[in-house]
């Protein structure tokens, strides 16, 4: 689908969509619109829990002959944290209604649940960095007094941890 030229600046989102899209609708089936409206779609509910990971159209025996058909709906899968899928499996006509009102036609005719996590993982960061100068005399001053060793040890990674982290 070609662009027309536009005078002015161009939203990055709008380059970025126009590539990631076929890329998107190649392999899964969906789009980065449907994914930006996820939230609305699934409802506050659900929107923290589940991902829309693809749609499963279905082949057509005609499609395979080379003639055309009717368009048959497909299978929204969607990814959902633990216990809150059972949830969500009653609420499928729901999901299933506001997805077609989303595409506007009838895309979507079921949705299959596969229970995985969702949210993004915290970034792991490795062991702090050994405390130098003013900051590693503190520390030790601070832990100085203590007997046990696993104790002293474990005060002195959670020091440096603190100490050495960047203020703000």
């Amino acid at each position: 689908m070609a662009r027309t030229a536009r005078r002015g600046i161009v939203q990055i989102s709008e380059v970025a969509n126009d590539l990631i899209d076929p890329v998107l609708a190649k392999r899964a089936g969906i789009s980065t619109m449907l994914l930006g409206s996820w939230e609305e779609i699934a409802g506050s509910e659900f929107a923290d829990c589940t991902r829309p990971e693809r749609i499963a159209w279905p082949r057509r025996a005609s499609e395979m002959a080379g003639e055309g058909g009717g368009h048959q709906p497909g299978v929204l899968v969607i990814a959902c944290e633990g216990a809150r899928a059972l949830f969500l499996s009653h609420q499928q006509g729901e999901i299933v209604s506001r997805v077609n009102g989303f595409f506007g036609f009838p895309a979507i005719g079921q949705v299959r649940i596969v229970q995985k996590p969702v949210s993004a993982q915290p970034a792991r960061r490795g062991p702090p960095r050994p405390l130098k100068g003013e900051a590693a005399r503190h520390l030790d001053d601070l832990v100085s007094g203590i007997e046990d060793d696993a104790l002293k040890a474990a005060l002195r990674r959670l020091g440096t941890a603190v100490l050495g982290r960047p203020r703000r």
